[in-house]
């Protein structure tokens, strides 16, 4: 049995990030809404409290009762979770004279305190909450306090539960760490046993058990969670597996030939369908954005499904969902607020019963389990690709002389990415690709005048776009070497026909977008 710590979310941005450093420690654990703690399940082994948008005050503030929590299991509140134990054992929560938000450093603490042991002296911590706990009950005892934050952090007496004001989760938190790794592994007593080795052998013989002798279809896409998927199934049902790759037109130049021949080396079975012909046809003349995603959603399933009913006896459909996915399809109250981005209406159509092998797993963990599974780092390490591919980066309609001609400029663009390396302060080098969460080109629907060779030209621009980021809810545009950047124009407009000016997008996330449809 995998022992867990469950995560309750009170509806914090940083409760996936609490998640990914506890699995990090090599300690599972799940995140479940506020109110749908798993009483019942013996793997449980301690509780961390999320922060939350609401103040602990608040009429609509999500509240749940502890009482069947407290004192069975270890648990510590962050920020609101802090808060909320405070609060509604007699407490004060109050709003702060002001917002404290940012760097903050921890003036005195009790360095005995098992939930502080390792923090360094004036350690930093990020603070974000519009409120403070100005008094603690009476059973509780302050073990840290910053310069403007008399109670940064509390110990209920003689019990294991404890309540810090700042976001341990976070970056900025130096010794975020280790207060975690004391809370999990020290005082839950987790014994950080969770590997990408581990979840392979566990998931295989799960996927053996659950399967049987049934057979399985899945859609491959040529990114890595669908990828990883379709490795780990097969390594558990092999021929039962059925992987069909649709090329809808609109991917990257020459990939549906490339990727193909990876999943053939990896010992896959696919079925690969050129099925251009239709999607250019039925997206002829379409401008709107959300219309082309809708065109492109519904005709790959239609592909899908034809190729699939071809295969005697699926009863099962497999897809690549991943943890994000599945936190983000339920809302804190367990109320679904979006389905799964990578379910797009399949399973209902086909009738088939759903497998997802990774849906535990947090990206980089799947990363971990790729390379785990002897899988080649370039498939591994691809940037994240929309679904629509380059028909939301065609401003306008889709023709396929504009995709051509966005596909040699993307082609120059990411070959350029991978093979301009950089020097880390040690010396060592690492491809510029390999610093850039996400990257590619946009066809703007405009013509700029140009000179060529003493003529005149008229022709198309585009924009370059190269962003940084952790998780895609936030992004900055990647600073890229001025060098880089005029080599990468120079070839652009040198060698496709068709531009004549190159741009670069230096907007952040938010308020733009990583993509620009």
């Amino acid at each position: 049995m995998q022992e867990k710590i469950i995560i309750l979310d009170f509806g914090s941005q940083t409760t996936q990030l609490i998640g990914r450093r506890v699995r990090e420690l090599n300690m599972y654990c799940e995140i479940v809404p506020y109110n749908k703690f798993p009483h019942n399940d013996p793997s449980v082994i301690g509780v961390i409290l999320s922060g939350s948008p609401f103040s602990v005050y608040d009429e609509k503030a999500f509240k749940v009762d502890l009482t069947d929590i407290r004192g069975k299991y270890p648990i510590l509140g962050i920020c609101y979770g802090a808060q909320f134990m405070a609060y509604t054992n007699g407490g004060n929560v109050e709003p702060a004279n002001t917002r404290e938000y940012g760097r903050a450093h921890l003036a005195k603490f009790d360095h005995e305190n098992p939930l502080l042991k390792g923090i360094r002296e004036h350690s930093q911590v990020w603070m974000s909450h519009g409120d403070t706990i100005t008094a603690i009950p009476e059973n509780f005892e302050i073990i840290a306090s910053t310069d403007k934050v008399a109670i940064a952090a509390y110990q209920a007496k003689g019990e294991k539960l404890w309540g810090v004001q700042f976001h341990p989760e976070v970056f900025h938190t130096e010794d975020g760490t280790q207060l975690l790794k004391n809370f999990v592994v020290d005082i839950c007593g987790g014994k950080q046993d969770w590997s990408a080795a581990s979840f392979i052998e566990t998931t295989v013989a799960e996927l053996k058990a659950q399967l049987g002798n049934d057979k399985v279809v899945l859609g491959l896409s040529g990114g890595v969670d669908s990828s990883v998927a379709a490795v780990l199934l097969n390594k558990a049902i092999g021929k039962n597996l059925t992987c069909i790759f649709v090329d809808h037109g609109m991917l990257r130049k020459n990939e549906f030939k490339n990727v193909l021949h990876d999943y053939e080396c990896l010992g896959l079975n696919v079925i690969g369908v050129d099925a251009s012909e239709k999607f250019f046809s039925e997206l002829a003349g379409v401008t709107e954005p959300e219309r082309k995603r809708k065109i492109i959603g519904k005709g790959f399933i239609d592909v899908f499904d034809e190729e699939a009913h071809k295969i005697q006896d699926v009863k099962w459909l497999a897809q690549g969902t991943i943890y994000p996915d599945c936190i983000e399809s339920l809302s804190i109250t367990g109320t679904v607020i979006k389905s799964h981005h990578n379910v797009g209406g399949l399973p209902e159509k086909m009738n088939l019963k759903l497998c997802e092998p990774l849906r535990l797993l947090f990206k980089d963990e799947v990363r971990r389990v790729g390379r785990e599974l002897g899988m080649p780092e370039h498939l591994i390490t691809r940037h994240p690709f929309p679904g629509p591919g380059l028909a939301v980066r065609i401003l306008g309609d889709i023709t396929r002389e504009k995709v051509r001609i966005l596909q040699d400029a993307d082609d120059i663009f990411i070959q350029g990415l991978r093979d301009w390396k950089t020097k880390d302060a040690d010396g060592n080098e690492t491809a510029l690709y390999h610093q850039v969460w996400q990257a590619g080109v946009i066809l703007l629907p405009v013509q700029s005048v140009g000179v060529m060779g003493d003529e005149r030209t008229y022709e198309r621009a585009v924009a370059l776009r190269a962003v940084t980021s952790t998780d895609a809810m936030t992004a900055d545009w990647a600073h890229l070497p001025y060098e880089f950047m005029a080599k990468v124009s120079n070839d652009i407009i040198n060698k496709v026909k068709g531009v004549n000016r190159v741009c670069y997008d230096i907007s952040s996330k938010p308020p733009a977008t990583i993509e620009w449809e």
